[in-house]
């Protein structure tokens, strides 16, 4: 037998280190939302009260606390549109809603809207949108009753909690300190537009001026023709000033983190259909369609049109199909708000489009293809 070989020693095998797996995931397109926000949220703060914050604080935890859950299940960090989704859910609520059923919306749009589909990109309809939509049906009461003046003059609600007693209303209501929920019945100017007419709420010298819509800057009182005195009430934390948002809009589109065809197309439908019903066809009088001006400025109009149906997610990937896509919403908002029994039509009307995004990408595919063979035919003619 042979002496036993030597043994040489041998480089240990070299051990790669090992990625520890991000916590949140980076969506630099997500964090330009979260940009564009921001001032609208200051401005919610403004028109409300520092309260603003504390809806926006839990539905990011909450939001944040439920992805994280389900994310982890497949391995995968929590997503940044997580928290755009929180914002833009947050930001479309009362300024006075309760927390718990802010927490309960939240938790609706990010499980039953994006994880139960598998998570980020997966989502066939808006999280954000659909989260409202659920909290707007199952708690009517308390969300209809918790809209509630915005603070007017500067510092508006930059030394106030909330808006909880009508100590910034004329002295006939404020008399007591009067808590708003045990005040006479309120109204937003998009009801009272709806109910009395646009013109009457603008004689009456209320503070739902266009201006005053524009601005964010909504209260007063308005009082209809042999009833009680209405409190005028600004509608959702974020859709109150329009000029942020539309400077939102123009920061999104520079940076090209919105798509255009989206916006514009949802613009053109609601133009489109409100030419088309109020002039045209002549449905303009008290409790059909309003005017144009009211109809961009008011309900929430502006902040459907630049943030929600702007998804990239659940709008369609072709583009005569997001051109079409937002043509149908635009048209769907001045439709229902005419016909429909809720206010509130620009929450339906995209949750209607995200149901056809994909039937609206099918049909461009088809009349695509089409178009192929009459081409192909057309070049073999020439040829």
């Amino acid at each position: 037998m042979g002496e036993p070989s030597a043994s040489f020693p041998t480089a240990a095998p070299k051990v790669r280190p090992v990625r520890k797996r991000p916590l949140i995931q980076k969506q630099p397109a997500m964090t330009r939302v979260l940009i564009a926000l921001v001032p609208i949220a200051a401005s919610a703060v403004y028109f409300f009260g520092w309260r603003v914050l504390a809806v926006l604080a839990i539905c990011n935890a909450a939001g944040f606390a439920t992805e994280h859950l389900m994310a982890r299940q497949r391995g995968k960090p929590v997503s940044a549109a997580c928290f755009v989704t929180c914002w833009l859910y947050a930001l479309s609520l009362p300024p006075t809603v309760p927390l718990w059923i802010a927490v309960v919306g939240l938790v609706v749009a990010i499980l039953f809207a994006k994880e139960v589909f598998g998570g980020f990109g997966r989502n066939f309809a808006n999280p954000a949108i659909t989260g409202r939509a659920f909290v707007y049906i199952c708690f009517p009461n308390d969300l209809t009753g918790r809209f509630v003046p915005a603070f007017r003059g500067f510092p508006g609600g930059l030394t106030k909690w909330s808006f909880q007693a009508l100590e910034a209303l004329p002295e006939r209501l404020a008399a007591g300190g009067q808590a708003v929920a045990d005040a006479v019945s309120q109204a937003s100017p998009m009801w009272v537009g709806r109910e009395f007419g646009t013109d009457a709420l603008q004689a009456a010298g209320s503070g739902a001026s266009v201006r005053d819509m524009l601005l964010g800057s909504i209260g007063g009182t308005f009082q209809p023709p042999g009833q009680a005195t209405r409190i005028l009430t600004a509608g959702s934390m974020g859709e109150g000033c329009a000029v942020l948002i539309v400077l939102a809009a123009i920061w999104l589109l520079w940076t090209k983190t919105a798509n255009w065809r989206l916006m514009l197309g949802g613009l053109g439908g609601l133009l489109a259909a409100n030419l088309l019903f109020r002039n045209v066809l002549g449905f303009g009088a008290t409790g059909e369609v309003s005017p144009l001006i009211w109809q961009l400025s008011a309900g929430g109009t502006l902040y459907v049109l630049v943030f929600m149906i702007t998804d990239p997610v659940s709008a369609p990937k072709r583009r005569p199909a997001q051109l079409a896509y937002g043509l149908l919403i635009g048209l769907l908002i001045v439709v229902l708000r005419w016909r429909g029994v809720f206010v509130a039509a620009a929450t339906f009307a995209v949750l209607l489009g995200n149901l056809v995004a994909p039937l609206l990408d099918e049909a461009a595919d088809a009349w695509k293809a089409r178009k192929r063979p009459a081409a192909d035919g057309a070049r073999e003619t020439t040829a």
